[in-house]
Formats: C-alpha cells, structure tokens, sequence
C-alpha cells in the first residue's frame, strides 16, 4: 500500500486529482475501451471533484470516454432529490464536464427489487471490464462506501443499514433532522472496491485519524472495513498531516522517506 502524507486537504485534493487524470491520460481511453472510474460522494471529495472540473476546462482532461461508477445512494430517495447521488455528483462533476449520459451508473434507491438492482450494478461493472480506479473516502469508524464496522471485507453490491453515528454525520444533508436520514442505503461492497485494477482511499481532518491508524498500523480486520487497502496489490491511501496525527513518528518518516525517493 502506498501512503501518500499531505499537509493539508487542499494538497490531498489537488494530489488526488492530478493522479486520476495522469492515470486516465496515461491510458488514452477510446469509445471502445473507455477509463472505468469508481467515485464517492461525501465532503472530502468535493475540492478534487473542483481541481478535475478545472482539468477538463482547460482541456487537459476529457471525461468523453470515461465510465463512472458511483458507490452508493438512499433507499427511498428520489434520483433528482437534493440529497440524492445523482444531485450531488450532478451538482459537483457531471454538469461541469464533457461526460456522457450513457456512461454514468448510479444504483436507484427507488427500486422495488433491491437484490436485482445490486446485482445489475455488479454486472455492468463486469461488462465494462472492472473498474480502473476506485476513489473513495473514509469515514471516522473506518467505513469505506456505506460499509459499516463489522461489513464483511469480502462483500458486494448490496443493502447496508446505516449506523446511528453515520446517521448523524448525514443529518447535515436533512436540515440536521436525523429523523429524515434513511436508515438504509443500497451501497458497493469492500470487496466491489478492493476488485478494482487500483483503489485510492482520501482522508483529512482530525477525525480520520484514528482510522487512519488503523488502516495504515492496525491489522486488517472487519471492525475498519478500510484495514482492507493493506491487501490490494495498487491501493493508495493519500491524507492530510492531522488525519496522520496518531502515526507512530517512525511511520511517518518512513513512509516520507519512501515518497521523498520516489521516482
């Protein structure tokens, strides 16, 4: 696992999204072999959502032969409410770039048949030959997508009832009414994003820390579904200095050290 220190979420942004276009352009994708992207929702990503809208209006980066897969959604939710992932990746992606109808998959929360439209999900990620690129965030417990602590590590597509403090953490979105937070999400499983040719995990602030810890020192273990990044043959895991704050100093100047004499 490649560790990536930052000093700050800016820096974590901008390295995050320099990354997906170097990758994307280093693979020239075409109509018939387009650059399949998994991509979250949530705060931390929005400033590299930003520096990639920048990207493709200075025409450095094209979204033409991009597929986007997105990692969750409310069951329940409409697709064009506020709250909704397609109002969000809309709101800070999609009506900002070149980017085809055709080639975003987003699950639906309004789905009568959950299990069909989860395994749909995983069959068009197959169909597209796998994801490229997972880009993810991290929650405070470690989740990664909606996967709880506890998730199986070896997971899919699938429904995840929400924890009361990820409930919490979303009631933002409600009007902090943490009675209109859904209590169920149709979300990828850590074993969709770990299928991936390469996963990038993004975390700031101080509150990551202590899942920062656990996925960088601690073992790999069902209690930080994030621990499973340690496993992933090209998994990347970039923060900011405070999400890295409850390293051991050993480690951070180990892995700076590496990064430092980089090439």
């Amino acid at each position: 696992m490649r560790v990536i220190i930052k000093k700050d979420y800016e820096d974590v942004t901008d390295w995050a999204a320099t990354y997906i276009a170097y990758r994307i352009n280093r693979m020239r994708p075409t109509p018939e072999k387009p650059f399949v992207l998994g991509l979250p929702m949530g705060d931390t990503p929005k400033g590299m959502y930003k520096k990639l809208v920048e990207l493709n209006r200075n025409g450095k980066l094209s979204f033409a032969n991009i597929v986007i897969f997105c990692m969750n959604e409310f069951i329940g939710l409409e697709k064009n409410a506020p709250q909704s992932c397609r109002s969000y990746m809309n709101e800070y992606l999609l009506n900002h770039v070149d980017s085809k109808e055709k080639n975003i998959f987003i699950l639906d929360g309004r789905t009568k048949n959950y299990e069909k439209e989860c395994s749909n999900f995983e069959l068009a990620i197959r169909q597209k030959g796998g994801i490229d690129l997972f880009v993810g965030g991290v929650g405070a417990d470690g989740h990664i997508a909606f996967n709880e602590p506890f998730s199986s590590l070896n997971s899919y597509t699938r429904v995840k009832t929400l924890t009361t403090g990820t409930m919490q953490a979303k009631a933002k979105l409600f009007g902090n009414d943490i009675t209109k937070v859904p209590h169920t999400v149709l979300t990828v499983g850590t074993g969709t994003v770990m299928n991936a040719k390469e996963v990038m995990i993004l975390a700031t602030g101080a509150a990551k820390a202590e899942a920062t810890k656990a996925a960088i020192e601690g073992s790999v273990n069902h209690r930080w579904a994030v621990s499973a990044l340690q496993m992933h043959r090209h998994g990347i895991y970039v923060c900011d200095e405070d999400a890295a704050s409850k390293l051991e100093r050993e480690t951070i100047m180990y892995l700076k050290d590496i990064e430092r004499n980089a090439y």
